[in-house]
């Protein structure tokens, strides 16, 4: 069934807003897919807090237009269904890539992220960035080395002090 304008100026306007807001973006072609299959792969996406869409190209290249994924909108043919990652950059990417594992009519085109057009072989160094929480991990490891390291350093003499000392002890007991 053909959209009214008044449908498609709407939905122009609800994929702009998310896509001004998101972090990345990933373009898959779904030809082949059942809807059993759009249906779970929606499903998925809802839980991972990811803005699932199809939307024709023409329409997808006016939504896209003045946020910084408008640079993907020639790139857009075929039928194709949007992936917006809103808190996560690497969410939308890592949805797509699990899912197109276990169903091979899923083929991921391109991705953008910062403003950028990434091919679809780049999708996996996208997918593989750290969420916020392991990134916070990682940060706070790396503060905590050096004082870590540092009072090992301090605690190491009186340590060999006290081997030392038993290891005498022990000794002047076996003699």
């Amino acid at each position: 069934m053909a959209l009214r304008l008044e449908d498609k100026q709407a939905l122009v306007a609800e994929v702009n807003e998310v896509a001004a807001r998101a972090h990345s973006v990933v373009a898959a072609e779904y030809r082949g897919l059942t809807v059993a299959k759009l249906t779970e792969l929606r499903a998925k996406a809802r839980a991972s807090r990811v803005y699932m869409r199809v939307v024709k190209n023409t329409l997808a290249r006016r939504a896209v237009a003045g946020t910084q994924f408008e640079c993907v909108g020639a790139q857009l043919k075929g039928p194709l269904i949007l992936a917006f990652s809103e808190d996560d950059p690497g969410a939308a990417a890592r949805l797509i890539k699990a899912f197109a594992k276990d169903n091979v009519q899923l083929v991921p085109t391109l991705v953008s992220l910062g403003g950028k057009v990434l091919s679809a072989k780049d999708l996996e160094k996208v997918a593989d960035l750290p969420t916020k929480e392991q990134a916070i991990a990682q940060l706070m490891g790396v503060l905590k080395a050096p004082i870590s390291k540092f009072v090992r350093t301090v605690a190491e003499p009186h340590a060999k002090l006290v081997r030392t000392i038993a290891a005498v002890k022990d000794q002047k007991a076996a003699a």
